[in-house]
């Protein structure tokens, strides 16, 4: 029976971990789901940076790019906000974005020796666990919360747990005890109550920020297939 399993923060994530398995990497506030939304936006792909020197590198191989980025919730000077909608005022069809977080993108790359990976989040989720069941049947899962410079999120615990639920709707799937946590935890409260009372939430809405974490609150809206090709993210329905 293949296993379903969740990792509470991407420190936990090591090489052994990938093998056999098709990855889910969240970062639910904000980098997965911008990154969703983005490619939803039609951006052409997505290059995950570790940090500002690596994403003005990398940036420099690329080309003609938008770069995006923060750390520690703080905007990088000279980059586009890293929010999906601040980011969504940039003319982004087409383009092509380097990335840059404290986290999710962090995790991305740690999730790269991946057969494969994905970028998930509460947006995309109906439409990514159906592309993996046609794709990858019968294949082990691990879902990665990227979590804060190692320490536990609630909001990736929660979308771990969006992923979990959906899954398990087609059974066959040995979860471990953090999966069934975050299927508890899914099961029992709403996405708004939770995004918004994280700690998170609770800073974007002290920023005047509230309408980026009720959009990343939002279930199942984008048919967005987010996955790593290579050093990039890209939409493999586009």
């Amino acid at each position: 029976m293949p296993s379903l399993h969740v990792l509470l923060k991407k420190e936990d994530l090591s090489p052994a971990y990938l093998e056999g398995r098709v990855v889910i990497v969240l970062d639910i506030l904000f980098a997965t789901s911008t990154m969703v939304h983005a490619l939803a936006a039609g951006v052409e792909a997505i290059w995950p940076a570790l940090n500002t020197d690596d994403a003005n590198r990398v940036a420099e191989e690329v080309g003609e790019c938008i770069r995006s980025g923060e750390y520690l919730a703080e905007h990088l000077p000279g980059f586009a906000p890293a929010m999906p909608l601040l980011l969504g005022r940039e003319p982004l069809h087409g383009r092509k974005l380097v990335y840059c977080t404290t986290n999710g993108t962090i995790a991305l790359r740690a999730a790269a020796g991946a057969s494969f990976a994905y970028a998930g989040a509460l947006l995309n989720g109906a439409a990514l666990v159906a592309h993996i069941r046609q794709a990858h049947p019968g294949s082990s899962v691990l879902i990665v919360c990227s979590g804060s410079v190692g320490n536990f999120n609630l909001e990736d615990f929660y979308g771990a747990g969006h992923f979990v639920d959906h899954l398990e709707k087609h059974g066959g799937y040995e979860l471990n005890d953090a999966a069934r946590g975050a299927k508890l935890v899914r099961r029992g409260y709403d996405a708004r109550t939770v995004l918004m009372g994280s700690r998170v939430g609770l800073m974007m809405q002290a920023k005047g920020l509230a309408d980026e974490v009720e959009y990343c609150a939002q279930l199942d809206i984008l048919n967005v297939i987010a996955r790593l090709d290579g050093d990039a993210l890209r939409s493999v329905n586009s």
